[in-house]
């Protein structure tokens, strides 16, 4: 009733009582969902710090009044929440794992620490799951000009210039940007290594997101 798929007699009679493989291998699956989706939550918590000190690359949801500390603050709530809930899935998979290494010739008698695991892992990463698309994942918006004020300011752009003027030479712009906190632009025109139209023609970020031509 729960899951909607009926119950099967093990083919394996002796294989089902000595050893739960199929339990070890199944929460392994949930498991690695625990791990993906904990990548997801931090990427996102990370993106959104700020709003002027952090990233801010993206603006989430305010669940939430703010922070108690820091008024106005808006705290990642729910990628805090479900990266825990990731954390306890991960756990069981560990107690899921010993508990099939339990069987000792015949019978394996962890099935209960081994269930009750399973389905707690369920249980939390499904609720989990649904809440974090709801209340952060649907609301998320990119903050654009947080975004092209980090890209306009990016030394990495630089790398467009490889193929063009030669590695060093794109490499000293990049430094001397840097020391002296101007912008690959102004640099590579004051270095005179390239023109503003050839600048302008060849550093295009929209250009530097797939294969090169």
């Amino acid at each position: 009733e729960f899951t909607g798929l009926p119950f099967v007699t093990a083919p394996n009679k002796f294989e089902a009582l000595a050893a739960h493989d199929a339990l070890v291998e199944t929460h392994g699956a949930l498991k690695q969902v625990a791990v993906a989706i904990n990548k997801i939550a931090n990427d996102i918590r990370l993106l959104a710090s700020g709003p002027r000190s952090g990233i801010g690359e993206i603006t989430i949801p305010t669940n939430e009044p703010g922070s108690s500390i820091m008024p106005g603050k808006v705290n990642p709530t729910q990628a805090e929440a479900i990266t825990m809930v990731c954390s306890q899935v991960i756990g069981n998979d560990v107690v899921i794992g010993v508990g099939g290494m339990q069987g000792h010739f015949e019978l394996n008698v962890f099935k209960p620490v081994m269930a009750a695991n399973f389905l707690e892992s369920a249980q939390l990463l499904g609720d989990a799951a649904i809440s974090f698309d709801e209340h952060c994942v649907m609301g998320i918006e990119p903050n654009k000009p947080r975004i092209k004020e980090l890209l306009d300011n990016s030394l990495m752009l630089v790398t467009a210039l490889n193929t063009k003027i030669g590695y060093y030479k794109a490499a000293e712009i990049a430094n001397t940007a840097h020391k002296n906190g101007t912008t690959l632009k102004e640099e590579a025109i004051n270095l005179g290594y390239v023109s503003e139209e050839d600048f302008d023609k060849w550093v295009r970020p929209e250009d530097m997101i797939g294969p090169m031509e």
